[in-house]
């Protein structure tokens, strides 16, 4: 389910009048419309607000011609500068706004994009919307209740007559302000812009029923999005438990008539001197082994370059980027370079698993992606390392080990750095893992697939 979507329904059904029923009882917008018109001329007279030029769109009467949709008959058409009077704060420099609220700094600043910081005075009080007027978020609509300070950059906007602000605020939304913007290097709406954007006012009475709904379904929405969080939460946590029952050797059965890892092993090198099938660990199944990714494993360094050797065909070269969700996906900005870089040793292959090895992220060091097709004339950057299994029928298996947690954590624990984090080749080739018999592997492989798929279906029915 789209929330968003959902969202913006309840916003277009409201706008239009659909969202809640109308009371023929109610005061026409009309009579509101007039009585806010004289109280602005009262507190004009009184110096209290500034007038404002006339609008290009005014009229002398509450109604308009040329209206964008059809609202209900006791609604009217106006415009923003109409029902409203719109005005931009005061600057103040940076340096005199803290990014945390303290006993010298104790009033919320907004700016053009929302909250700023805090400062030790404020220039506005009582309950106001807000609309951004700078910046690439300009447009955008927030709330401020209490003392507070708006800078240049954020236009407060008086309401009269006792209009319902929550009512003020889901409009202001809906009308998407910053389709109005204007299309420099830095976006900025000016307030007689934003005067003339044309509203459809329902009753005072009305507007606060629409206000009550909005609140409600937003409410509903809002435990939706919980309950979707919640289970994409328990999705994540189930995967991981379910990795780490396989490579403990308790998601399948063993089958004693299982060849053993350790002959897997000697036949994928010869010269290992293994002793005993699992005597080594108590703790490991019948048939298991404890070993080093070394042992099953080729670890391969990427190519370095010279930046002005890039070209636009050759031999693709894979970075970080290229690493996505467990996979390996082209992109459109990647690097090509001349055929006399080719290196038949760190060209990808299938069952290849990619290792980001060097970042200056925490959260992308030691990331993985299966190579799960051929992808010919390409090969991995200085900072990528190819886990190439020995065996390709290891491979399976093997990726499964790097998708684990206990992969994740020995990861962060040894590539830790000051600025940028390395993984080494030494530590994948150090990694303890367990290995079972070949059987067992593709058992567990199998069962993942099932269970993940599962899974799977059900995350991807929260996206749709």
């Amino acid at each position: 389910m789209d929330t968003k979507k959902l969202r913006q329904k309840i916003l277009d059904l409201a706008i239009h009048g659909k969202l809640v029923p109308q009371d023929p009882n109610d005061e026409p917008a009309s009579v509101l419309l007039e009585r806010i018109k004289a109280e602005k001329e009262r507190l004009i007279k009184e110096g209290k607000i500034k007038g404002s030029k006339k609008s290009a769109k005014a009229s002398d009467t509450p109604h308009y011609g040329n209206v964008p949709f059809e609202v209900p008959s006791n609604w009217v058409w106006t415009t923003l500068g109409e029902i409203f009077t719109l005005q931009a704060g005061k600057n103040i420099t940076a340096k005199d706004i803290s990014a945390k609220q303290d006993k010298d700094h104790c009033y919320p600043c907004y700016g053009g994009n929302g909250l700023r910081g805090y400062v030790s005075n404020y220039n506005k009080e009582g309950h106001f919307p807000l609309i951004g007027r700078q910046g690439a978020l300009c447009g955008n609509v927030n709330e401020a209740n209490g003392k507070f300070y708006a800078t240049e950059h954020a236009v407060v906007v008086d309401t009269y007559c006792k209009t319902n602000i929550p009512w003020v605020i889901n409009t202001l939304l809906y009308l998407n302000l910053n389709q109005y913007a204007t299309s420099t290097a830095q976006p900025g709406l000016s307030v007689s812009t934003i005067n003339d954007v044309m509203i459809p006012v329902p009753p005072l009475e009305e507007q606060q029923k629409i206000s009550q709904s909005i609140k409600k379904w937003f409410s509903l929405i809002d435990q939706l999005e919980q309950g979707k969080s919640d289970l994409q939460t328990v999705i994540k946590q189930t995967k991981s438990k379910i990795l780490g029952l396989a490579i403990h050797g308790k998601l399948v059965p063993q089958n004693p008539n299982d060849e053993p890892a350790s002959e897997l092993l000697k036949r994928i090198n010869p010269k290992a001197e293994i002793t005993c099938d699992n005597g080594h660990s108590e703790k490991l199944p019948q048939g298991w082994y404890s070993a080093t990714i070394n042992d099953v494993c080729s670890i391969i360094g990427g190519v370095s370059y010279n930046k002005a050797d890039i070209q636009d065909t050759g031999i693709r070269v894979l970075r970080g980027g290229n690493i996505q969700s467990g996979k390996v996906f082209y992109c459109s900005d990647d690097v090509f370079i001349p055929f006399s870089y080719q290196n038949k040793e760190n060209q990808v292959q299938y069952g290849d698993i990619i290792v980001v090895a060097s970042t200056g992220s925490q959260t992308l060091i030691g990331k993985t992606g299966f190579v799960d097709r051929d992808i010919p004339k390409t090969q991995i950057g200085a900072f990528l390392r190819i886990v190439r299994p020995k065996q390709k029928t290891l491979s399976p298996y093997i990726r499964l080990l790097f998708q684990t947690d206990a992969y994740k954590d020995y990861i962060r624990n040894v590539a830790k750095g000051s600025n940028i984090n390395n993984v080494k080749n030494a530590h994948l080739q150090n990694y303890q893992i367990c290995l079972p018999p070949l059987a067992e592997q593709q058992r567990i492989v199998t069962k993942i697939e099932e269970l993940f798929s599962v899974l799977d279906n059900i995350q991807n029915a929260l996206e749709a």
